[in-house]
């Protein structure tokens, strides 16, 4: 299975951190993956662990009053 980089640029970069990394173009890439996803992984995870005490605040919060659809509904279409 092969990979074709037609940007000059790219193959520099993947050759540069193969070379700083120790290991072949193949390893490098999947490294470099690896680390992105992981990168990813852990800011999605940050999120939701920054996230979460507020949707707690949001399920306990309580209507003032129950919400009577049928009386709205009846309005958007009055006259």
């Amino acid at each position: 299975m092969a990979i074709h980089v037609k940007d000059d640029e790219t193959d520099w970069l993947v050759r540069d951190f193969a070379r700083r990394r120790g290991v072949g173009i193949t390893a490098a890439i999947k490294l470099a993956i690896e680390e992105a996803t992981e990168k990813e992984r852990m800011s999605v995870e940050l999120a939701k662990q920054r996230l979460e005490p507020i949707w707690q605040q949001v399920r306990t919060m309580k209507s003032p009053q129950p919400h009577d659809h049928r009386r709205f509904v009846d309005e958007m279409w009055r006259d």
